[in-house]
């Protein structure tokens, strides 16, 4: 497994947002993070095209990421939170 890592498209996405929330964004994202890692595991060297924009959702939590296979990481686009 490739040391994936997530990162937000834009530093502001977590502004106003709870405590709680934020937790659960970096719980979320991680899980993500680490369920690509074990299905692409040709990280860098994949050459298939791309899963697209997704959603998941957790709770009061919903995410919407992007897959960026060959940099071997998961971009974050919207932290939409129901509380």
């Amino acid at each position: 497994m490739a040391d994936w890592r997530w990162e937000f498209f834009q530093d502001d996405l977590m502004e106003g947002l709870p405590e709680s929330a934020r937790a659960e964004t970096e719980r979320l994202a991680n899980e993500i993070a680490v369920r690509e890692s074990m299905v692409f595991l040709e990280g860098a060297a994949y050459t298939g095209p791309g899963p697209g924009v997704r959603t998941e959702s957790r709770s009061l939590l919903m995410l919407t990421y992007l897959t960026d296979v060959r940099g071997e990481r998961i971009v974050v686009v919207q932290v939409s939170w129901f509380g």
